[in-house]
């Protein structure tokens, strides 16, 4: 079944790609595939371009990157709809990088809501074509990334469908150090979001995101700071005290990510168990075939109608000390 994508305004991303899922929802056989314009499946890993509006096969300029006046967009997948409790996510060692639900210990994995909200407080994802690596300690926070794109949680009013490229403003971000390892959050808004206009001080987007969403940002804190604590895990902690940083502070993280992902894609460095099959990036050795992706999707179960039994999670919270 091969979903329409959904246009939107002219920043409309959306109507460059499509998905198409494989097996049940609410399995561990569930898959949503990418595909772009030319209706060729993509990795949205590897082949969705960082910067918003640019081409996707060549190196990517600032310059050419779409943007709000001064303001350069970034691309954000988005794997966890706000509001849900799925936790869905790049399957970043399958070949393609389909979306998937995670599993941990062969269940399926749910976050709780933690009161007073319900499931994951934003729309969730990631930027493509950026890689933290977990071979690299980070100077700010002197621990190793997490293997994983750099995460996103994009604080619009809309609720986002998972499979969706959203052109997003960066604001900030939150150093997050999850068991050892160093998991950035770039705060993020949708560029056609009606309140992305009001958040334009020149550094301290953070700051007008404090006025203008008030609590969003500490609400933030305790989400991630307690997620995991219903499931028996100690809670989280943050560099720089669980202060965010600024806009400007946020971009440069992403750049660093985004040329360790360049790393990767090009052998410079060993990705481990992490995929990099592609069907778009110049000059990488990991490039594929329209017939291979395609055997590589066509290999998965057939989407089947119907949601399997899922937890209850809405019926009940977890209410922090």
């Amino acid at each position: 079944l091969l979903l329409a994508a959904r246009g939107w305004g002219s920043l409309g991303a959306m109507s460059r790609y499509s998905t198409e899922q494989r097996g049940r929802p609410n399995s561990p056989d569930y898959r949503l595939y990418f595909k772009n314009a030319d209706g060729k499946y993509i990795s949205p890993f590897h082949d969705i371009p960082l910067f918003a509006g640019s081409t996707e096969d060549k190196e990517i300029p600032a310059k050419r990157s779409k943007t709000t006046g001064s303001e350069v967009l970034f691309n954000m997948i988005v794997e966890v709809p706000r509001w849900t409790n799925a936790k869905m996510e790049i399957a970043t060692e399958e070949p393609l990088n389909p979306i998937k639900h995670d599993i941990k210990k062969g269940k399926l994995r749910y976050v709780a809501n933690i009161f007073p909200h319900k499931g994951y407080i934003w729309n969730y994802g990631a930027l493509p074509q950026t890689w933290e690596d977990p071979n690299h300690t980070d100077n700010s926070t002197g621990c190793c990334g997490d293997n994983d794109p750099i995460d996103v949680c994009e604080i619009g009013s809309k609720i986002r469908s998972s499979g969706e490229i959203v052109p997003v403003k960066v604001l900030g971000v939150l150093a997050l150090v999850d068991e050892g390892e160093t998991d950035w959050k770039i705060i993020a808004i949708s560029a056609d979001d009606p309140e992305a206009q009001k958040i334009h001080g020149k550094y301290f987007y953070i700051d007008d995101v404090k006025k203008h969403k008030p609590g969003y940002l500490e609400a933030t804190v305790d989400w991630f700071q307690l997620y995991k604590v219903p499931d028996g895990k100690p809670e989280n902690h943050f560099a720089f005290n669980g202060e965010f940083k600024n806009k400007d502070f946020a971009v440069e993280i992403i750049k660093s990510t985004h040329e360790h992902w360049k790393a990767l894609l090009h052998k410079k460095v060993n990705g481990g168990t992490i995929k990099c099959t592609n069907s778009l990036v110049s000059g990488s050795p990991f490039c594929c075939s329209e017939e291979d992706a395609r055997l590589i999707v066509q290999s998965a179960p057939a989407f089947m109608n119907g949601d399997s039994v899922s937890p209850e999670v809405d019926s009940w919270y977890f209410f922090p000390k």
